[in-house]
């Protein structure tokens, strides 16, 4: 999973790359009759699929992004009406926002490419423009790339819980500079509350499998027999899911930066996170090591990770106001911006500067040039015209508890904090923390099984230093796909493969999605060049 920044747009750059973010359910009453999530298989759910594949999607005009988005003219979108909850698939209807970017060869098509950027919650529609840019003509030519933000985000029926913090990192429960968990605990029974009071029952129903069976109707709506996906982050299990509900629907699949389907999503969050942050870390520090003439953060990946550390727990106890903004920098956000910034190669050497900028703020000698970036790495982005602040943070939290149910007990939750901020000092307990979903009504179904059923047609794109989706995250799901997926792991840090500066890498997935070939067996690319 990724973690947003303040707004919830990702301010680290990157040339096809939306966001940054974090990376996420018992039957109940709900009229899901189906064992392991399948109700979309049940006769009644069969008969409204026919009725929705004759219904296809008007393309015309797009909704106006927000600013900085790339725009690409030739992109089209549509609205498509699902139903709310599948197991009443005649009862209330919502809406999902579609666009196309149509190939300009279409002789040689091939079929659709469903993108989906994580998040979770991470809206999609123009995620087609972006992968464009970096696909080549042989990709282009064969697919429509299809975009669409997942129900419930954006322009899809977008859902708030009028949350006053609106960002999705002010979700993360770092505990006090004590260690304590007290101030966390009534935050997270807090934001409970207020989704539970605002948002109601109809929350419940915006989980992934339902965001699943929106892309099966996407599918018919398009008129295509089998679809090809490509997800990255969380929409690696969202594309797990998918496979699972629908295995002979599916035609090509790339999955990049995994989630392990069976950790979700208490496990994922506390097991794996300080794990991921530990073995990442250490390629920041070098670069911010290797200029330590002019950043004076040390020479050496061991004194600038202590010095990093020294930082975040004075920042803990004491925050500090920067100028012209306003927000103070505490700890949290120190470790929320390190994260962000470490899924990307190319912002390894803004990030050591912002670290010089931050400790040199705390000292009270902030110069124009340290003002200069603390502006520009914790600026908001614009937010999305028609779409409530909230809608992020609100659907951030509607996946993470509405898919599996977290565990309840408080003072488990305080014991499991402290160990883990002994293991992990980087992430200081905050993975092992409380969150809104311990107080959160039970999920309305069972997650899905993630299985090996259907053709051997996934290929799993995974880095070996991923903080956001660590390699294990990526194992997982080889492992839970058995001898349906093919397996390249890449020697390579950040938590994007493909584009990345792997040959080899590039060089599999473009193959499989031109021919529909998979590698015979496990590749392991230690190819890694920067990027120019």
């Amino acid at each position: 999973m990724r973690m947003m920044l303040r707004s919830g747009k990702s301010d680290v750059p990157g040339a096809r790359r939306f966001a940054t973010a974090l990376a996420v359910a018992t039957l109940a009453g709900t009229g899901l009759a189906a064992c392991d999530g399948h109700a979309a298989d049940t006769p009644r759910a069969q008969a409204a699929g026919q009725r929705a594949e004759r219904t296809g999607i008007d393309w015309g005009t797009c909704p106006e992004p927000a600013e900085g988005t790339i725009r690409d003219p030739r992109l089209t979108c549509g609205m498509l009406k699902v139903p709310l909850n599948y197991g009443d698939p005649n009862g209330t209807k919502i809406e999902v926002a579609v666009s196309r970017l149509a190939t300009a060869a279409p002789g040689k098509r091939h079929g659709v490419l469903l993108l989906n950027p994580g998040g979770p919650a991470l809206g999609g529609l123009y995620m087609p423009a972006t992968m464009a840019a970096t696909l080549p003509k042989s990709v282009l030519d064969r697919y429509d790339l299809i975009g669409f933000d997942p129900r419930g985000v954006d322009h899809s029926t977008p859902q708030s819980c009028g949350l006053k913090d609106s960002s999705v990192s002010g979700l993360f429960p770092y505990p006090a500079a004590d260690g304590s968990i007290t101030r966390n605990v009534a935050r997270a029974r807090a934001d409970a509350r207020t989704c539970a009071d605002t948002a109601g029952d109809r929350l419940r129903y915006f989980n992934t499998a339902n965001t699943a069976r929106d892309m099966d109707r996407v599918r018919q709506a398009l008129g295509e027999r089998k679809i090809s996906y490509w997800g990255q982050s969380y929409g690696t299990y969202l594309g797990a899911v998918y496979r699972s509900l629908f295995p002979d629907r599916t035609d090509r699949v790339v999955l990049e930066g995994n989630v392990d389907p069976t950790n979700v999503w208490a496990d994922e969050v506390a097991d794996r996170w300080g794990k991921g942050m530990a073995e990442r870390f250490p390629d920041a520090a070098a670069v911010a090591a290797a200029q330590d003439s002019t950043l004076g953060l040390g020479d050496s990946v061991k004194e600038v990770t202590q010095r990093y550390l020294a930082l975040a727990e004075r920042l803990d106890r004491e925050p500090v106001p920067v100028s012209g903004m306003s927000l103070s920098l505490d700890g949290a956000l120190l470790r929320t911006v390190t994260y962000g910034m470490l899924q990307h190669n190319n912002t390894l050497a803004p990030l050591a500067r912002f670290w010089k900028a931050a400790a040199d703020l705390a000292d009270g000698g902030a110069t124009d040039a340290d003002q200069t970036v603390l502006e520009q790495t914790l600026a908001d982005t614009p937010p999305t015209p028609g779409v409530p602040e909230d809608n992020q943070a609100t659907m951030f939290l509607a996946l993470l508890c509405g898919d599996a149910e977290w565990p309840h007990d408080t003072d488990g939750y305080a014991t499991r904090t402290a160990a883990d901020r002994e293991a992990w000092p980087l992430t200081a307990g905050m993975p092992a923390n409380i969150w809104a979903c311990a107080f959160w009504k039970e999920p309305v179904e069972q997650p899905v099984t993630v299985t090996d059923e259907g053709p051997r047609n996934t290929l799993i794109l995974q880095n070996r230093r991923d903080n956001a989706t660590p390699w294990e995250g990526g194992t997982g799901l080889h492992k839970a796909l058995g001898g349906s997926s093919a397996f390249v792991g890449v020697d390579n840090g950040g938590h994007y493969v493909y584009d990345e500066g792997s040959a080899c890498a590039d060089k599999a997935t473009v193959g499989f999605l031109t021919t529909g070939r998979l590698p015979s067996r496990t590749v392991y690319c230690t190819d890694v060049k920067p990027n120019e």
